[in-house]
């Protein structure tokens, strides 16, 4: 039966598209004039069913409320990408799932076709200057006025339409209400409160969907407002008010395949804006190299990559870096990144709390700072961590001295590190 409907459902939406087209009318504007065209279809589909021996439509005018919906807005997209509690839309084919504020994978119960889905994508990306066709199958683009991320790919690159639509569902974010909601500890925010008092150089790793863009607009949020702070992002996430400083966001290349802006270039365009702190959103590729001109033009950084743990953050960073294909060794990479980086604070989810049907626990689950050895090779210091999922971040103790050093020159009111860390709280 589910089938029969979708078939009524494309029958109906084909038709009076057709007639849209043929009267070339604007859905935008036209309203009225599209939904006569919607009830003709829904007409003639009916009278066809009895010469057809088909069933008839029970509900006429849901259905052309249904069509009416997927041709002036985004159909059965529509109301679920209003929804607050959606977190994330996929979408592969014809089929339509999502996850909740919950972290629960839910299937989209209205039936709809792959056809439709691709117009609904094409509908979100008019408002941008990003294309999806067979010369750039491949796009991401901020859409629904800035608030969502949409990543799509269509053949040849996949084998079918293939996209998602990622809600910016966190804005304003501060450490204190990361603490609330058990990401982190009282002592270890204050530890972090402090570190983003200077221009320190810090990494935050994690998987995909961990948590990591929210951790750091919440470092971002602590850093004063008298710092310059460049943010740099393929597609902007974060949206934490600068006072000082600014945002950019790479350009694809245009329809001649000239124009493009890589976030490369974004990250050496900054260095000359006199930067007391640049961020750059998911560091992947070359851009990465330029933190180690940052390093030497004594900018601090904030970086967000994917690792599977703290200890590998640095290599992944590392590694990156050499992608730039600069004539350098890895060893003079690490030993940059190795002298500069002040801490990495590793992420992770807690898929265990969703498989007992509860939310997605996103957490820090390490802080270590990075200390250069007499072996030109790195060590990680745990300051805080979690030795189980369930468990409780725990302050090891340890607080390297030169570290604490540097923050405590920063901090007022003649305040210490260390005390701050144990008393668990950040200056008012």
């Amino acid at each position: 039966m589910t089938g029969a409907r979708t078939d009524a459902y494309d029958a109906i939406r084909r038709d009076a598209l057709s007639g849209v087209e043929r009267r070339r009318l604007q859905p935008d504007v036209e309203v009225r004039e599209v939904r006569a065209e919607i009830e003709r279809a829904v007409d003639d589909y009916q009278r066809g069913s009895r010469l057809a021996d088909r069933v008839p439509l029970a509900d006429p005018s849901a259905m052309v409320q249904r069509v009416l919906r997927s041709i002036i807005d985004l159909g059965p997209l529509s109301e679920l990408l209003a929804r607050r509690d959606v977190e994330e839309v996929f979408v592969e084919g014809a089929r339509v799932t999502y996850l909740d504020a919950g972290g629960r994978l839910r299937c989209l119960t209205e039936p709809t076709t792959e056809d439709e889905n691709r117009q609904i994508v094409e509908r979100l990306l008019a408002a941008t200057d990003r294309q999806l066709n067979t010369k750039h199958p491949l796009v991401q683009a901020r859409v629904l006025d800035g608030s969502a991320r949409l990543t799509a790919a269509i053949p040849p690159v996949a084998d079918r339409l293939s996209a998602t639509v990622r809600r910016y569902t966190v804005r304003d974010v501060t450490l204190a209400a990361l603490v609330e909601r058990g990401t982190l500890t009282e002592p270890a925010a204050a530890l972090l409160w402090a570190m983003m008092q200077l221009p320190s150089r810090i990494i935050v790793s994690g998987e995909p969907g961990a948590g990591k863009t929210t951790l750091a607009a919440a470092l971002l949020a602590a850093a004063p407002a008298a710092h310059c702070v460049r943010t740099c992002e393929e597609i902007r996430e974060l949206a934490v008010p600068v006072v000082h400083g600014g945002y950019y966001e790479v350009r694809a290349p245009g329809l001649d395949g000239t124009g493009e802006i890589s976030l490369r270039d974004l990250v050496k365009f900054v260095l000359a804006m006199r930067p007391d702190r640049i961020v750059v959103g998911e560091v992947r590729g070359a851009e990465a190299f330029e933190l180690t001109r940052a390093v030497n033009a004594g900018c601090g950084f904030l970086c967000t990559l994917h690792a599977n743990g703290a200890s590998d953050a640095l290599n992944a960073l590392v590694n990156a870096a050499l992608m730039a294909g600069e004539n350098v060794t890895e060893r003079i990479v690490r030993r940059i990144f190795t002298e500069a980086l002040d801490l990495v604070v590793h992420v992770d989810r807690d898929d265990a709390s969703r498989r007992d049907g509860g939310p997605v626990r996103r957490r820090i689950t390490e802080i270590s700072a990075i200390v250069p050895s007499l072996a030109d090779r790195e060590t990680y210091e745990p300051l805080f961590v979690r030795e189980s999922a369930g468990g409780a971040l725990e302050w090891t103790g340890a607080l390297p001295a030169a570290l604490a050093a540097r923050v405590d020159r920063v901090l007022p009111n003649g305040a210490r590190l260390r005390e701050l860390v144990e008393r668990g709280r950040a200056p008012a």
